[in-house]
């Protein structure tokens, strides 16, 4: 399998392959299902897929979060090649993308990094475009692929693509989620067995919501009540969101691009999930 750890060999062999289509998957390893679906996509739709490991340093504005960020490269390119052993790697030193300084460069977001996680991690988004700038320049991928767990994040990246006349596609997938509905994360390795089992309630509660048809009052209420029978869990937010401007709604209303989103904090990890309102 081809594993690349420097921008050098990554240009030269981008360079042979010009003249077939390429799909990136940009992850940040400690690779699960959502990882291997994305990446499954991406090899049905083009003839050359790259995926990238790099835990970015620029998009974590909590250090002790990037310290704890699971990594496993070896494991990582063992799950890949059991997909297609044909696949590129890419999996560069921090040295390698941030040559000079470690830091992310200043970008407008036309108002979408405003509100939820934007809010609460502040400087967040700017790290994700800086390392997603990079990683298009040096593969100029046809297409690019990332999952609808982290909605916010690809709205961001869709409305960056687009105002910066970027010719890769963004292709949103669904999110893929364990067995008891919690959304899979990296992260959720990071939570005690107990936990884990026990966050399947968040994606309850959120389907309970659409499937009863509930108002913006009542979706926040039973939320809230939600919580509140599991204390462990910190609650940031819950918001029914516009899709497009990522702003809240003043009403409910299936017949438009709403989705709701929670964020929450247990045993020092964050989690966020969502579902669209129809």
């Amino acid at each position: 399998m081809p594993l690349y750890r420097n921008l050098k060999e990554v240009y030269t062999t981008r360079h042979k392959q010009q003249a077939y289509t390429c799909g990136l998957v940009p992850t940040m390893g400690a690779l699960h299902q959502g990882h291997l679906a994305l990446i499954t996509k991406a090899q049905q739709e083009n003839e050359y897929v790259w995926v990238t490991i790099f835990v970015n340093p620029t998009q974590f504005n909590n250090s002790s979060d990037l310290d704890k960020y699971p990594e496993r490269l070896m494991e990582d390119v063992k799950a890949i090649h059991q997909i297609d052993p044909s696949i590129h790697i890419f999996a560069p030193s921090t040295k390698e993308m941030y040559p000079e300084k470690v830091t992310a460069t200043k970008y407008l977001f036309n108002g979408l990094n405003t509100e939820m996680e934007g809010k609460d991690r502040e400087g967040h988004f700017e790290g994700v475009i800086t390392i997603v700038s990079k990683l298009f320049e040096a593969i100029k991928p046809h297409r690019a692929y990332f999952g609808e767990k982290d909605f916010q994040q690809l709205q961001i990246i869709t409305n960056w693509v687009k105002t910066a006349d970027i010719s890769t596609a963004v292709v949103p997938c669904p999110i893929v989620r364990e067995a008891n509905g919690l959304a899979m994360s990296s992260r959720n390795e990071l939570l005690s067995k107990k936990t884990r089992k026990e966050a399947g309630f968040i994606y309850n509660t959120l389907k309970y919501c659409v499937t009863n048809g509930l108002q913006k009052a009542a979706i926040y209420s039973h939320i809230a009540h939600a919580f509140g029978k599991h204390p462990t869990f910190t609650l940031h937010y819950a918001l029914c969101v516009n899709e497009d401007t990522l702003k809240e709604v003043y009403e409910v209303n299936t017949k438009k691009k709403q989705r709701i989103f929670v964020a929450t904090t247990v045993e020092g990890v964050r989690l966020i999930d969502n579902i669209a309102l129809k």
